[in-house]
């Protein structure tokens, strides 16, 4: 094992040792996987993304990238489905809350790639970008333990069912640099930072309620924010493939 592993070391060492950086002429596109960094409001990794280059020339790169995210803050790292129990006092019968959530985001842009070296291709990166989110509740037997309390506990209560739904959507922009670093013939490894400003505009959350006594429908207004990430940049760690 350990001679293998020697091997293959060696052999990825000399992979990287020739690689070169490819010329548009031969390869305009490029396709790649990012594994994105959120720094807003604590450093946290959050879902991947895809992204498609088209090479015009050595030096100007035409982008898209799609991915499943969410407004920019650690929200988009929550789980796509979540379902949790209440059990009554006897444990005997359980009450159910499920949480479904989905969002995406698509951002157009372009890159100028600086001369670099081989194997390195350092560039420049703007782009625009926007998205959208939801999120679906369905509470079945189950309500706050306070019925006149909306911050109280949830606990297991028959007879009683809510479905609440909201979503929002996203605009913005952003700027960053980064570089393409080649291990192997057309195959990278490269790492890009961004500053970006982002508007969220929630929409209302309409909630649907049925108690014993009967049903009820509320709708809570939503609302716009705006924020920028001068400090607090937006990473990504990628690896893609040049052809």
């Amino acid at each position: 094992m350990k001679k293998f592993m020697i091997f293959v070391g060696a052999l990825t060492l000399s992979g990287t040792m020739f690689a070169q950086k490819p010329a548009s002429d031969d390869s305009h596109y490029s396709l790649e996987g990012l594994a994105n960094l959120n720094t807003t409001d604590g450093m946290s990794w959050t879902a991947p993304s895809i992204r498609l280059r088209y090479f015009v020339n050595d030096n100007i790169a035409a982008r898209l990238q799609f991915g499943f995210g969410g407004d920019g803050s650690s929200a988009n790292g929550l789980p796509s489905k979540e379902t949790h129990l209440y059990s009554n006092a006897a444990g005997d019968a359980n009450g159910t809350v499920q949480i479904n959530r989905s969002a995406w985001d698509l951002k157009l842009g372009g890159e100028y790639h600086l001369k670099g070296t081989d194997k390195m291709s350092p560039y420049f990166t703007a782009n625009i970008g926007f998205g959208s989110g939801s999120e679906k509740q369905t509470w079945t037997d189950v309500f706050y333990s306070n019925p006149v309390d909306p911050t109280s506990s949830l606990t297991y209560s028959q007879g009683f069912s809510v479905t609440a739904t909201g979503g929002y959507k996203t605009i913005g922009w952003g700027l960053g640099a980064g570089f393409d670093y080649y291990v192997a013939d057309n195959l990278y490894l490269g790492l890009e930072l961004n500053l970006s400003s982002t508007k969220v505009s929630h929409d209302d959350t309409v909630t649907d309620a049925t108690t014993p006594v009967g049903s009820s429908t509320s709708t809570s207004l939503g609302s716009t924010m705006s924020y920028t990430n001068i400090g607090a940049a937006h990473g990504s760690v990628r690896i893609g493939w040049r052809f």
